[in-house]
């Protein structure tokens, strides 16, 4: 199975399932929680054609829709103090159950064992930045993407660089395995590329200056840059990169090949989601800093 375009830790499953319209968010220690929308000219990103509508399927016969979701990929998902399950995937979640009108729960599953877990009729849909690709589709279908994955360079801010400047000779820090890895040692052949086992030690590396720049998911970037634990230390420079035959053609919500009544559902219901503003809500609490 194609993973995630960006490193994950695996946990072991919690098993019991949370009512989505009953859990409020909560936010663990690390990372910070998102702040509230600032007055700020961030741009909030289209993923929907306005003049393609989606027609709402008929879902009468849809009384229980069993998220399931990955313990530890911060801010799309993971575990709150409580252990209750919070970020920016199971907060949408939420607002597609709203839009509905129909009950969900939500379940913490190790992130290689989702489709498995969808297949085997265990849950009915995945919401886990699962990264649409030709080996995915083969095993589930999607819905409409919902974001698209994206690559960065970050540089400490003291440092001076201004892109574009070659990259000849620049120490680039990298997550050893990643999508990120393999984008930098094809397209940046003339770089120094450093590869670290985790993205904690690789923002580790450029903060101490062991790297001039480090190269990773946007995503997970911006909410870095955005905390406490970055310290200020760092910004985006260049970019953004988006290479679907590396990075996949989006992120979806994943359901059994065949399901196309929830998978038109979730189309309809996202649409709603953003056409009435609390997408755009939504993006701002968890990226004030544009990841792209």
């Amino acid at each position: 199975m194609i993973a995630l375009v960006v490193p994950r830790l695996l946990f072991a499953t919690l098993t019991a399932a949370v009512l989505l319209s009953v859990v409020q968010p909560t936010r663990a220690q690390t990372p910070a929680a998102p702040p509230a929308p600032a007055a700020t000219a961030t741009a909030v990103p289209s993923f929907w054609d306005p003049r393609r509508r989606p027609e709402k399927p008929d879902i009468s016969r849809v009384n229980l829709i069993r998220f399931m979701s990955e313990v530890d990929y911060p801010p799309f998902n993971y575990a709150g103090p409580d252990g209750n399950p919070t970020g920016f995937n199971v907060d949408l979640a939420r607002l597609i159950c709203d839009e509905l009108k129909v009950p969900c729960t939500m379940q913490m599953r190790r992130f290689d064992t989702l489709i498995d877990a969808l297949n085997d009729n265990k849950g009915d849909a995945a919401i886990a930045s699962i990264a649409v690709t030709p080996q995915t589709r083969e095993r589930v279908d999607f819905s409409d993407p919902y974001y698209r994955p994206v690559g960065r360079f970050v540089a400490r801010r003291q440092s001076g660089t201004v892109f574009p400047e070659p990259l000849d000779g620049k120490k680039i820090a990298v997550v050893s395995g990643t999508a990120f890895d393999e984008y930098a040692r094809l397209l940046f052949t003339q770089a120094d590329i450093r590869r670290y086992p985790t993205i904690e030690a690789a923002r580790e590396a450029l903060s101490r200056g062991e790297t001039d720049l480090l190269f990773g998911d946007g995503f997970s970037l911006a909410f870095w840059l955005n905390g406490v634990d970055s310290n200020n230390c760092c910004m985006f420079v260049g970019g953004p990169y988006m290479e679907s035959r590396i990075f996949g053609e989006g992120i979806g919500i994943a359901v059994k090949r065949g399901n196309d009544t929830l998978r038109q559902a979730f189309n309809w219901a996202l649409f709603r989601v953003w056409e009435k503003g609390k997408f755009a809500e939504l993006w701002l609490r968890y990226f004030p800093i544009n990841p792209y």
